[in-house]
């Protein structure tokens, strides 16, 4: 019978962790939304007004946003920064 028992618990605790990890996983593009609000003043700083809300923009759309950050690891920026002149301090 504690045999019958165990395996219920086990088998409960794997359809509990596949619910949480189903959980986890549709909240992670969400994540990827916030980091990218939270970092809107420095794309700002960094790229000017209208480039950086642009660049910020695009980061926030969920997949579209860890598509255009997987293609600017290997390429480089799509929208540059400003020339080192024109950045105040």
């Amino acid at each position: 019978m504690s045999e019958r028992r165990a395996r219920i618990k086990k088998k409960l605790l794997h359809a509990g962790g596949w619910q949480a990890a189903k959980h986890v996983a549709k909240a992670i593009p969400l994540g990827g939304t916030a980091v990218a609000v939270a970092l809107v003043g420095v794309d700002i700083k960094n790229k000017g007004v209208v480039k950086g809300l642009v660049n910020s923009g695009i980061d926030a759309i969920p997949f579209v946003g860890l598509a255009k950050n997987a293609v600017e690891l290997v390429t480089g920026d799509f929208i540059p920064d400003k020339k080192e002149k024109s950045r105040r301090r």
